[in-house]
């Protein structure tokens, strides 16, 4: 179960990456943005693999030129009934050090491929919160288009109360822009 794009390969998590998801997720500039406490320890990002990317299509970005993770990408496993046939959530996060490059839409149109031409899905959906206008860009990029109104969500990572915005990606809207079908 590994992608490969130009400048990235996309595996799954295991423990010995802890010290480079350390390297980012420490930075305040990523997990709140995302609804997460900073990571404030080497271990604490250990045990984040072992307990959050647990989901088949929960992936690390591995920038081949390095061969250090950079962030993470896929299919979280999380659904919404009202939905009809098959969804999946497409959730990422990218170390600041990569910003401006690229990668995440690089990535993700990996998996939205898998998504739709491997596991059969004919939904993918994504959330974002208010002011990250760098999730805003990746999810227009991809193809994602506004669903319902903003909603006020808890964030219980962080205690706190926020916008959320979600955005949808049929699997047919994904073959007009281009996506190969079946």
């Amino acid at each position: 179960m590994e992608l490969e794009t130009r400048r990235l390969i996309l595996r799954p998590f295991t423990l010995e990456d802890a010290e480079d998801v350390f390297a980012y997720a420490a930075d305040p500039r990523v997990g709140p943005a995302a609804g997460w406490p900073v990571h404030k320890s080497v271990e604490e990002s250990r045990e984040i693999i072992r307990t959050v990317f647990t989901q088949p299509w929960d992936l690390a970005l591995v920038e081949k030129a390095s061969g250090r993770v950079i962030g993470s990408g896929g299919l979280t496993g999380r659904h919404r009934q009202e939905l009809p046939g098959a969804d999946d959530e497409v959730g990422y996060v990218l170390s600041p050090a990569y910003w401006g490059r690229g990668l995440v839409v690089e990535a993700m149109e990996a998996v939205i491929a898998v998504a739709f031409k491997r596991l059969g899905l004919d939904h993918l959906w994504c959330c974002r919160f208010a002011g990250n206008e760098k999730s805003r860009r990746v999810q227009e990029k991809l193809g994602f288009l506004p669903w319902g109104e903003p909603v006020w969500t808890e964030v219980p990572a962080l205690g706190e109360r926020r916008l959320e915005y979600i955005t949808l990606l049929t699997r047919q809207r994904w073959i007009e822009r281009g996506g190969q079908g079946k």
